[in-house]
């Protein structure tokens, strides 16, 4: 069983980057879990697409390929994720077969505020939707005065997050390679019929 997360945070010493690592730690035993950063990924463009998927976005896809399922750790900016984690998101969207499509996927937030990244969630939700990811409803991870949750070593400290990223990270598990196959071909078809509406692509 491999989980891998994925932090929205480029910034070192990222609040979310020391929760995808804690979430990474928290995974049951017998699980192999794996963090990966978005630094040097190229800003999407049909262009590089087509001309050949650049060295970064090769490596990513073929981790979240390789996962039977991913954490996504985001920060909030203005209310929404970050463009890094984004630009990853469209990038991975552009890629067949879509390497999130079915994939079980946790998500979690933390930020130094008080509402801890919810609104960049709901954000995030949308996106994944469209991804056709399965994104797991419950827990919720959401952690605010993130700042004050962790130890000087780093750790996650708080023991009700703890209990609450080892929760996840359970479900997680449980949901890892049980791909529904009906699931994933209603995703396509509802994918199929926003993209004859809107025109379809990146372009």
């Amino acid at each position: 069983m491999k989980l891998l997360a994925i932090s929205g945070s480029l910034r070192e010493g990222s609040l979310n980057t020391m929760l995808a690592q804690a979430a990474m730690h928290l995974a049951p035993a017998g699980v192999e879990a794996a963090i990966a950063t978005l630094h040097g990924l190229p800003l999407y463009n049909e262009d590089l697409r087509t001309a050949g998927i650049p060295a970064p976005v090769a490596q990513l896809e073929a981790r979240v390929r390789e996962a039977d399922g991913v954490v996504i750790v985001t920060p909030e900016y203005n209310y929404s994720i970050p463009g890094v984690l984004k630009n990853a998101l469209d990038w991975l969207s552009r890629l067949p077969p879509p390497p999130l499509a079915g994939k079980p996927v946790a998500i979690m937030s933390a930020s130094p505020g008080m509402l801890g990244g919810v609104r960049a969630q709901d954000h995030l939700r949308q996106v994944l939707f469209g991804l056709d990811a399965r994104t797991l409803t419950r827990p919720q991870v959401i952690v605010g005065s993130a700042a004050t949750r962790f130890g000087p070593d780093g750790r996650l400290s708080d023991s009700t997050t703890v209990g609450l990223v080892e929760e996840l990270m359970v479900a997680l598990v449980g949901a890892g390679g049980k791909l529904d196959a009906r699931h994933i071909d209603e995703g396509r078809n509802q994918r199929q019929f926003v993209r004859a509406v809107v025109g379809g692509g990146f372009r």
